[in-house]
C-alpha cells in the first residue's frame, strides 16, 4: 500500500486471511486482518470488514485497534451506541490514555445522549493531554449545554 499497489496488496492479504490461523503467526495474521479491514472500509465494505474485525477479536480480544475500527463502522452506520461500546473497548485496552479513541468516545457518547459520560471522557483526555485540540469546545461545552437544558 506504500507503493499505491492497493490490488496487488488487498490480493495478498485476502490469501493471508483464508489461512489457517495458527500461534506461531499470530501477530502477522493479527496485522494482514487489520490491513484489509482497513481496506474495506476504505472503499465502504463495511460487512467484509467486520467480518475480519470480528476474527481479529476472536484470536485476540485485547487488540484496541480492532475495536477502534468497528466503532468506527458503527459510527458510519449511525448506530452511535454500538459505536460507544466499541470504542469504550478500544478506550479500555489502551489503557485510557489514546487521545483520538478518547474523542471519538466522547463524541459518541453526545451523539448517544450520554452526556454525562461524555464530560467524563473528556476530563480524562485532558487531564493527559491538556491541549487536545477539539474536544473542549466539541464535545466538554456541548456536553454540559445538554445537561443543563
Amino acid at each position: 500500500m506504500i507503493l499505491k499497489q492497493v490490488p496487488r496488496a488487498r490480493n495478498q492479504l485476502k490469501r493471508i486471511a483464508k489461512m489457517q490461523w495458527n500461534p506461531i503467526d499470530a501477530e502477522e495474521f493479527e496485522k494482514a486482518w487489520l490491513l484489509l479491514a482497513d481496506i474495506y472500509i476504505i472503499n465502504s465494505k463495511y460487512d467484509m470488514a467486520q467480518d475480519l474485525l470480528k476474527k481479529c477479536i476472536q484470536h485476540n480480544q485485547a487488540c484496541f485497534k480492532a475495536w477502534e475500527y468497528h466503532g468506527y463502522v458503527n459510527e458510519k452506520e449511525a448506530s452511535y451506541k454500538d459505536a460507544a461500546m466499541n470504542y469504550e473497548r478500544a478506550w479500555q485496552f489502551s489503557n485510557f490514555t489514546n487521545p483520538t479513541i478518547g474523542f471519538k468516545l466522547g463524541f459518541n457518547y453526545l451523539k448517544a445522549k450520554r452526556f454525562v459520560d461524555a464530560i467524563d471522557v473528556c476530563h480524562k483526555v485532558l487531564n493527559h493531554h491538556p491541549n487536545y485540540p477539539k474536544i473542549r469546545k466539541e464535545i466538554l461545552e456541548k456536553a454540559r449545554a445538554n445537561i443543563r437544558i
